[in-house]
C-alpha cells in the first residue's frame, strides 16, 4: 500500500499527542510506561492502529491494551480538541512484540555462542559424514 505524506504526517502528528495525552490525562495505573512505537492511519483516515510496547510482562502489556483500548473514546475526544482534522479517526491500540522477539533471539544467539564456547558444540575438525557424497 502507498503512504501519501499527508498520511505520513498526520502519522506523525497522532503518535506525538497520543504519547502526550496517555502521559498526562489518563490515569489508569495499566498504561503507565506504555510506549506508542508505531501509528498506521487507513488512506480514508477513518481508522488508525496503533503499535504500543512496555517494559514488563506479558499480562503487563495485555492489561496495558486493555486500558488503552477502554480509553480510545476519551483520547479520540482529546484529539478532536487538539487536531485539525475533519474526522478523527478511531484508535485501535494492537502489541507491539518486535522489541521482545528481538530479546528473544538476542538471548538464544548468546546461549549458542556460551554453549560454543564451552566446547558443548561440535568440535571444528569435525565431520559429519553422511553429508560426504
Amino acid at each position: 500500500m502507498r503512504e501519501y505524506p499527508r498520511t505520513l504526517r498526520i502519522n506523525t502528528q497522532l503518535q506525538g499527542e497520543l504519547s502526550t495525552l496517555i502521559r498526562g490525562e489518563l490515569s489508569d495505573p495499566r498504561v503507565l510506561g506504555v510506549t506508542i512505537t508505531k501509528v498506521d492511519v487507513s488512506p480514508d483516515l477513518r481508522n488508525a492502529r496503533i503499535s504500543v510496547s512496555l517494559l514488563g510482562s506479558d499480562e503487563q502489556l495485555k492489561d496495558a491494551l486493555k486500558g488503552l483500548n477502554h480509553a480510545a473514546g476519551k483520547l479520540r475526544y482529546e484529539l478532536g480538541e487538539r487536531l485539525r482534522l475533519r474526522h478523527v479517526p478511531q484508535l485501535h491500540f494492537a502489541a507491539d512484540t518486535a522489541l521482545r522477539e528481538g530479546d528473544r533471539i538476542s538471548a538464544l544467539i548468546r546461549a549458542a555462542v556460551r554453549s560454543d564456547d564451552n566446547g558443548e558444540g561440535d568440535s571444528p575438525g569435525h565431520r559429519d559424514e553422511s553429508s560426504e557424497t
